[in-house]
């Protein structure tokens, strides 16, 4: 009797009982924190023309979610494309009275009888995440951060749910993303389509847009001219949706996510090589991915199983397959772990670049790595990867991995140094430095990747959670413009502890960490960067196109323009707003 009663409670409570046991990893809907910000009272919400509202806003802000937005009403919104060409939209709702079962629909889109079907169109509730600020000079978001109360914390408008239907409290603002992925094979012309939002409780509100396809085509993102280099962590995939590591479940998690990544032009595999290579900076630290064993004999052997099936998933599966980065050699504690056969237990070697136990266990294992990347045909591919390391340190790592075998590819995150810069495939160097214009055309000539790179040290620009949007779409701008190859970013989803709710880290700024969500979720800044990243690929485009013509003139216009996305372009702009900025260039694009 007692087990019936206990079930019909069960039955009874239904996935409310479910979903608070697993509030602390949501995969589902959530409940965001409470935002403590002073904010627009009763005073000021019913003042509103209308109990609900529903406009055309701008990608540009991330409206406050208690205040009453400041949108002003407007008819159709109008958007330019290329073919094959992502672009996003936002529209504001925002409500005296509480919205029940609130949704989004979209139709297709039409020009004639030609049409965007409505599967090419995403729609999506943005919800709202903790921040916090720069330090308190400006200066930067680098630094200790373990008491949060130390610093100014408020609500913004970052993630892009997958929640299809929601809950609208009274006097609040829900911002609605709307993005549009326009076919490679649509043809030119003015495609009309309509946003509708509806409920259980409000008259269905529609909003107007048209975009018009331009008659040029952008490549699909694989083949894209620049490097783009997020780095990934599997581990914290494993962490938050709770799933035994390197298991069908975990891969199946993560795939949707780095397929995000492939969409993006993502051209690097990130692969941990060794036991905590960055010391476990992250909420989930990486381990690694290369079991090694030292016999009773003195011999060493080594199992690649988790590496192999980490590279076959991100390259078969999901699609990433230009370069394997293997971190690293230097790591920032001197220590290598390894499982000691005469012991039965992993054990630690402490050595430094330039000793001879240093030169023996990485030796060893680079002649074998070597071998077995060859066996499995991916030795061109891959790379030995270091970041931010001193030059003594790295020159002594050089020649142990040439000893082992000179072919192998070296990559390097960090300054730029003369001495050692011809020895790396890849190296990206620090936002506001540059490689000097002779070294960078040597290095394109013998087919080297030299990129820029940004972390929490800048103030602007960034991908902070409280960064303006069109700041991740500058900062890549800024590559093309600064002569780089591409860009690098130490981080795409390394998850603190609560990220659907907290984007707040014990070190540095808020959504340093991270930029796309468990869900997995996009983002105002991962969209906002895809945006940047395709502009990157029309410049390269126009550049060879205006080259080739002679149309030297366009040519000039285009690259002034463009030189405004440079730390002293961008002083010279009187330090124009990177909203308006973005829109200029865009514009100017689809216009050549």
């Amino acid at each position: 009797m007692k087990k019936i009663l206990f079930l019909s409670v069960l039955l009874a409570c239904g996935p409310a009982c479910f979903s608070q046991q697993a509030e602390k990893f949501p995969l589902g809907d959530y409940v965001e924190l409470t935002d403590t910000k002073p904010h627009d009272g009763e005073e000021v919400w019913s003042k509103m023309a209308a109990p609900v509202r529903f406009c055309w806003g701008t990608t540009d802000v991330r409206y406050k979610k208690l205040n009453v937005p400041d949108v002003k009403t407007t008819g159709t919104l109008r958007l330019k494309a290329w073919k094959g060409e992502r672009v996003n939209a936002q529209a504001v709702l925002w409500t005296q009275k509480e919205l029940e079962g609130a949704e989004i629909a979209v139709s297709e889109l039409k020009n004639g009888s030609s049409v965007i079907p409505a599967s090419a169109v995403n729609t999506y509730f943005v919800r709202y995440v903790m921040t916090d600020e720069l330090n308190k000079d400006g200066s930067g978001g680098c630094g200790p951060r373990e008491n949060k109360a130390e610093w100014d914390s408020s609500m913004v408008a970052d993630v892009l749910d997958i929640v299809r239907v929601r809950e609208v409290q009274a006097r609040s603002t829900q911002p609605v993303w709307l993005n549009v992925w326009v076919p490679a094979d649509a043809r030119p012309g003015k495609y009309k389509g309509t946003l509708t939002v509806s409920g259980k409780n409000f008259e269905a509100m529609k909003l107007p847009f048209e975009i018009e396809v331009v008659n040029r085509t952008l490549p699909e993102p694989q083949k894209w001219a620049f490097h783009l280099d997020l780095w990934q962590n599997p581990y914290a995939v494993a962490r938050y949706y709770q799933v035994p590591l390197w298991s069908k479940e975990h891969f199946d998690a993560m795939r949707p996510i780095m397929k995000m990544l492939a969409n993006a032009g993502q051209r690097a595999i990130t692969a941990s090589i060794m036991h905590k290579p960055w010391a476990g900076q992250t909420e989930d630290h990486y381990d690694s991915m290369i079991f090694r064993m030292k016999k009773l004999d003195g011999t060493w052997v080594y199992d690649y199983t988790v590496f192999d099936k980490w590279v076959e998933f991100m390259m078969n599966e999901v699609g990433i397959k230009d370069l394997i980065s293997c971190y690293t050699m230097i790591p920032w504690a001197l220590s290598f772990d390894y499982f000691d056969q005469a012991t039965n237990r992993v054990q630690f070697i402490k050595a430094a670049p330039g000793e001879e136990a240093y030169a023996e266990y990485w030796g060893t294992f680079l002649k074998d790595f070597s071998r077995h990347l060859r066996e499995k045909g991916w030795f061109e591919k891959t790379a030995i990867s270091m970041d931010e390391r001193p030059m003594e340190a790295m020159r002594e790592a050089i020649k142990v991995i040439k000893a082992a075998d000179p072919e192998f590819k070296i990559t390097l995150a960090g300054n730029y140094h003369e001495e050692i810069q011809e020895d790396l495939y890849y190296l990206s160097i620090p936002y506001g430095n540059q490689f000097p214009e002779e070294v960078k055309a040597e290095r394109e000539r013998k087919g080297q990747i030299s990129t820029v790179y940004t972390c929490c040290t800048e103030a602007f620009p960034n991908t902070f959670t409280f960064s303006e949007p069109a700041e991740a779409a500058w900062t890549v701008l800024h590559a093309v413009a600064g002569g780089y190859d591409g860009y690098l970013r130490w981080a795409v989803n390394s998850w603190p502890m609560d990220p659907l709710r907290d984007s707040r880290f014990r070190t540095w700024a808020a959504g340093d960490t991270y930029s796309i969500y468990p869900g997995p979720r996009s983002s105002i800044r991962f969209e906002r960067l895809v945006e940047g990243l395709q502009d990157c690929e029309k410049i390269h485009i126009l550049r060879e196109e205006l080259a080739a013509k002679g149309a030297n003139g366009k040519l000039k216009k285009l690259n002034a323009k463009l030189s405004e996305f440079t730390p002293e372009g961008w002083i010279k702009t009187n330090k124009k707003s990177p909203a308006l900025m973005v829109s200029e260039l865009n514009t100017l694009l689809n216009e050549m």
